[in-house]
């Protein structure tokens, strides 16, 4: 018998469509809604930043969208760069991290090291003590950000282009930090000594020097481990071609990087301090207490001169609250003009208690270690404190502890072909 089917009873072609064609690249449609309310609503905040908190803050928080669409359309990740390092041996995550350092330390000691601010700013490095708590905060981090699925700037853009088991992550990254600033009477006397920031004793171009070197060091272990492991390249993430690119596309990692030191470096230059985030969420906890009727104004943590001026002013002015809606607004924007912009739905159980015990432990992690991935390690790095290099090297194995904790919440870990961001 013939495997043609008689005329009679083949199945008629299928009409022709006018459907348009994919996008260049397999990129989906731009999702319109969230691209205008996003856009529109970055455009209001602004105007009313500028007009209510002036200049500073107005320009503050365009660095801020301008880091949020960085993160997205690069990718840019701390907690998956470590991951694939120590799950699969892939660093090219961590070679993207030593070029984002190295070039924010460039910008730092140019900044720094002349003097040079606007709106009145004097520009300081990012230092930190080094002691019991920041062993330990760095460690909780390490161990938190793999259960939750995100670092400090990864959770910000994450709930922008619409991941909503990570807002879940930031709850637990606000309980967190509640947490520890009810209960800082326990911890604020660990033992510690004073941190020690390079340019104090040989200058910043012997700091930077020395900085470059130990990251040029760290990139090429990264190679040699990568060459012994073997993991196979990753694959290629759909991507406009041409200028198009730069608005609906994939960025490459290093691209990202050098957009991001560039962003961080003007933050220090408007602001006088670095780039932070999670302090920020400290504030946002105490400022939802005091609106159900509570007082953490009265709690050791806030009374200290700077919390407590932190706390009486309005969440508007504020540097690192205004920079975090940024990056939230911002990868919102990036991701809708993408086509990726989505509201994640049905969360498992178990992935839902990981994302809140993960951000628990990295909101207390980031308080007691005076920082997160972006204001301890990324600041304190590129600012030549030591106090950066040790919460790296700790919360790298907090990631060891991180990774196989995820699989008492049934959550899996990277293959050597997954992405690095």
């Amino acid at each position: 018998m013939s495997a043609t089917l008689p005329s009679r009873l083949r199945l008629p072609a299928p009409p022709p469509t006018s459907a348009p064609p994919p996008a260049a690249g397999g990129l989906k449609p731009v999702n319109r809604v969230p691209l205008a309310l996003a856009g529109l609503g970055s455009a209001a905040l602004t105007a009313y930043v500028w007009w209510q908190h002036g200049a500073k803050q107005g320009v503050l928080l365009l660095l801020g969208l301008g880091l949020g669409l960085a993160l997205f359309h690069s990718r840019f990740g701390f907690t998956s760069a470590w991951r694939q390092l120590v799950a699969v041996g892939n660093g090219t995550g961590l070679r993207a991290h030593a070029l984002l350092l190295g070039t924010t330390a460039t910008l730092f000691a140019l900044i720094i090291g002349t003097g040079t601010g606007l709106f009145g700013s004097t520009p300081a490095p990012s230092d930190g003590d080094l002691g019991v708590a920041l062993l330990a905060g760095a460690f909780l981090f390490g161990i938190g950000m793999q259960l939750g699925g995100a670092c400090a700037s990864g959770t910000l853009f994450a709930i922008g282009s619409g991941q909503s088991a990570i807002v879940l992550t930031l709850g637990g990254f606000i309980a967190g930090s509640i947490l520890y600033t009810w209960q800082f009477d326990l911890v604020k006397d660990l033992p510690a000594v004073p941190g020690v920031v390079m340019s104090d004793h040989i200058g910043w171009f012997g700091s930077w020097a020395v900085t470059i070197a130990a990251l040029a060091a760290v990139a090429a272990l990264t190679r040699v481990i990568q060459k012994r492991r073997n993991p196979p390249p990753v694959g290629a993430v759909p991507t406009a071609r041409g200028p198009l690119r730069i608005v609906r596309g994939s960025w490459p990692l290093l691209a990202g990087a050098l957009v991001l030191a560039a962003l961080g470096g003007a933050v220090l230059l408007v602001s006088g301090g670095a780039w932070g985030i999670t302090s920020a969420f400290a504030l946002w906890g105490a400022k939802f207490l005091q609106a159900i009727g509570l007082q953490p104004e009265t709690w050791t943590y806030w009374e200290a001169p700077r919390q407590a001026a932190q706390l009486a002013g309005p969440v508007l002015a504020d540097k690192t609250s205004l920079t975090d809606i940024g990056i939230m607004l911002g990868a919102a924007v990036a991701a809708a003009a993408s086509g990726a912009w989505t509201l994640h739905r049905g969360i498992p159980a178990r992935t839902a208690a990981a994302a809140v015990l993960g951000g628990i432990l990295m909101g207390i992690g980031a308080r007691l270690a005076g920082g997160c991935n972006i204001g301890a390690y990324l600041a304190g790095i590129a600012s030549g404190s030591l106090h950066g290099w040790l919460w790296g090297l700790v919360a790298l194995g907090g990631t060891f502890v991180g990774l196989r904790a995820r699989a008492l919440f049934g959550l899996a870990n990277p293959t050597p072909r997954d992405s690095v961001c």
